[in-house]
């Protein structure tokens, strides 16, 4: 079975940067000449993450309040006193929505659901250079 590796770079500004890559991942898609499989997509390090949500500015924002709450800015975070680099929540932010998705595809194109993206979330707290993955399996 056929595999297909490639990346992309893209700079962020950290703090919960959220980027739509789902036309780049269609993109990649189309190039591979694969008509059925799937698709990973993964973030390299632990500061981001790669999820999928409705890709407008009301979820968006509802998004960016609930990551808030669970893992906040300004409590302490062990790491945080061993590293002193304050980014603490940022790990345990990606640690929950985690480094990769899977999505499957067929006749060529992603199977995503109509309102649904594959998104890149930054949560360091510094701007970054981020690399994203994309792997595709199929015939």
């Amino acid at each position: 079975m056929p595999v297909f590796t490639s990346s992309i770079h893209i700079f962020t500004d950290g703090f919960c940067d959220i980027h739509n890559l789902s036309a780049q991942v269609e993109s990649g898609l189309k190039g591979t000449k694969l008509r059925h499989g799937v698709a990973v997509i993964f973030a390299p390090g632990a500061t981001a993450a790669i999820t999928t949500i409705e890709f407008e500015s009301g979820a968006l924002k509802d998004f960016e309040a609930a990551i808030q709450k669970f893992a906040p800015e300004g409590i302490h975070y062990h790491h945080d006193s061993r590293w002193h680099d304050g980014n603490g929540f940022s790990h345990v932010r990606a640690a929950f929505l985690g480094p990769s998705v899977s999505v499957p595809f067929d006749a060529g194109k992603l199977l995503l659901g109509t309102w649904q993206q594959i998104i890149l979330v930054d949560f360091d707290n510094r701007p970054r250079h981020r690399e994203v993955i994309f792997q595709f399996i199929g015939n």
